[in-house]
């Protein structure tokens, strides 16, 4: 696969605590430099992001991040904020206690609320794979096909865990014909997202598949100079 291919599937993300704009901003020179899908900011940038880009580069954003349990109705209000500000494409966190109680009708209509409220933009919901059994995430792919969501996604990259072959496997094998997957975390080279991209991953969410070609180009003009 080349790598115009794996860049045009990329979310380039930069959602540390203590980013800085003058780093979102460059995060969005390269984004748009290289031809990922998106970047993906918190939301507090979103407003300034869109700004700055227009139409060059789509800009997602993260709600109920990255814990997941805040009420759907605040989820709403951030996703209807930021889809206001200029968010193209919404990555929210399901509410993973209510998972483990089993109350499966509530992350439903969570999850049907948020897309009515995205409406033609993208949502892709996280589901935090590290902190689930393979039952309950087999549970959530039916959930997510069910809800009207685009993305089934794999982790946040702040817990335990990052996105696994295992997980795009199961994904592949349970999700609806319409919900596509977004691999996430610690995809650290372009080994990793060939793999996960043939597995069925459609998006991958990492700071780092940018970093890792922008060397290979700065290697090969060193190569070629004179």
């Amino acid at each position: 696969m080349n790598i115009v291919n794996i860049l045009s599937r990329v979310d380039h993300t930069l959602l540390r605590q203590d980013c800085t704009e003058k780093e979102i901003l460059a995060l969005c020179d390269d984004a748009i430099a290289y031809g990922t899908a998106s970047v993906c900011i918190p939301g507090a940038f979103v407003r300034t992001a869109k700004e700055y880009v227009g139409d060059r580069m789509k800009i997602c954003t993260v709600i109920g991040f990255p814990n997941g349990y805040s009420s759907k109705e605040v989820k709403c209000f951030e996703a209807k904020s930021y889809i206001a500000d200029g968010a193209d494409e919404i990555d929210t966190v399901i509410n993973i206690c209510d998972l483990k109680d089993k109350k499966y009708d509530k992350i439903l209509e969570e999850l049907k609320s948020l897309k009515q409220v995205c409406g033609n933009k993208i949502l892709k919901v996280i589901i935090e794979c590290c902190l689930l059994s393979d039952e309950e995430k087999i549970i959530m792919c039916d959930i997510v096909s069910r809800s009207g969501a685009d993305y089934i996604k794999t982790s946040t990259g702040f817990s335990k865990g990052g996105a696994t072959a295992e997980d795009i496997k199961l994904f592949a094998d349970h999700v609806a014909e319409n919900v596509k997957i977004k691999a996430a975390g610690g995809i650290s080279s372009l080994a990793d997202a060939e793999e996960f991209i043939a597995l069925g991953a459609s998006r991958l969410g990492t700071s780092r598949i940018v970093k890792i070609v922008k060397e290979k180009s700065n290697e090969e003009l060193s190569d070629t100079s004179y």
